[in-house]
């Protein structure tokens, strides 16, 4: 087997590679994409078995296709984790390239798992319409500065057929009428592809029992299900619900030494579209269940407005990464799942009343 440990960059990589036969290693750097492919493509042709170590990072769809494509290992490792594994100060792309062949050499690489590319392709589906939403608020928020200018405060009327016609109607300078028709024809056009997209995730979560699943939780929609199961993917790969918190990146970061216990801001790791949908879902569970409903209160009373928010949103990733793994719905949830922490018990748990 050859095993090649390839430090990649968007225009090039720079490889260490040890044939582990005949024990011989070579170092090369390969220009993308054409000589790279040569390369990768005469290992094939020779009937060579290749096991490929790198860390994570984007831009290299076309490299993880082009060795699925000639049957070749990919191995992808945490770069945090290798960063650890780093002895020598200097760091080069050659030395990067040696660590990584060090590490699959010695059975020491940090390998994490990678989603399929089903899984790739739909993210990109609500990646795609996170952004789409993202460009019709901003559009939104400039048309209701235009009616703001003009002395009309309609908030979500202006939407309303009504509201549209005032805001047509304003006489304004030349440029700044150009500015309000060219703002009216993009949100027209996003409407109906913001409403594609809609009823695609909703054919998705249809073919998605364990989306459905997470839907029977109050204030979570076909949206935010999907997206759960998409980028936690294997729900067994995590221990327990702090782990999944870590993950989407809801908990504090921690700096403390010795006596000194310091917690700062999340720290937004992980998915930020994930992240940003469950803020959202959390603020509408909190309004439909009594006991979330009271606890964001008491939180916000005590820790401000925000971070009420974060609070609830761990806590509903928490509850949906248990109805994941457990393959719970909401009633199957109350009904098994852990009361600790609840109001009127004494010790967090819920006790059989005495006769």
């Amino acid at each position: 087997m050859i095993i090649i440990g390839a430090d990649y960059h968007p225009g090039f990589q720079q490889i260490a590679f040890v044939d582990t036969d005949t024990g011989e290693f070579q170092e090369r750097q390969l220009q993308h994409r054409e000589e790279a492919e040569k390369f990768y493509r005469e290992l094939a042709a020779q009937g060579q078995k290749v096991r490929v170590g790198m860390e994570a990072s984007g831009h290299a769809r076309w490299f993880e296709r082009l060795l699925a494509e000639l049957n070749f290992e990919l191995w992808i490792g945490d770069a945090a984790e290798i960063q650890t594994k780093r002895v020598r100060k200097a760091k080069t792309d050659r030395e990067d390239a040696r660590l990584l062949l060090r590490l699959l050499l010695e059975d020491r690489f940090p390998r994490i798992w990678v989603p399929s590319w089903e899984n790739r392709d739909l993210r990109q589906l609500l990646w795609h319409r996170h952004r789409m939403v993202q460009a019709r608020t901003r559009i939104m928020n400039q048309l209701q500065a235009v009616a703001l200018n003009e002395g009309l405060r309609a908030k979500k009327k202006l939407w309303r057929e009504c509201g549209r016609q005032q805001l047509e109607s304003f006489p304004l300078a030349p440029w700044a009428n150009r500015r309000r028709q060219d703002l009216l024809a993009l949100l027209d056009r996003l409407n109906p592809t913001i409403a594609e997209l809609n009823q695609a995730v909703n054919q998705e979560v249809e073919r998605c029992p364990a989306a459905q699943r997470l839907m029977t939780h109050p204030g979570v929609g076909p949206l935010t299900a999907l997206a759960f199961i998409l980028i936690i993917g294997e729900a067994e790969r995590f221990g327990c619900g702090k782990q999944i918190a870590s993950y989407v990146g809801l908990v504090p970061l921690e700096k403390s030494s010795g006596n000194r216990r310091r917690l700062g801001h999340i720290t937004k790791q992980g998915n930020s579209m994930l992240r940003f949908l469950l803020v959202e879902a959390a603020q509408v569970t909190a309004r439909s269940i009594p006991e979330w409903r009271s606890r964001y209160f008491h939180l916000r009373m005590r820790r401000g407005r925000k971070i009420a928010k974060v609070a609830m949103a761990r806590r509903l990733a928490v509850r949906l990464y248990w109805m994941m793994r457990k393959q719970w719905d909401y009633e199957q949830l109350k009904k098994f799942g852990s009361h600790a922490g609840q109001p009127g018990t004494g010790d967090g748990v819920y006790k059989t009343p005495r006769n």
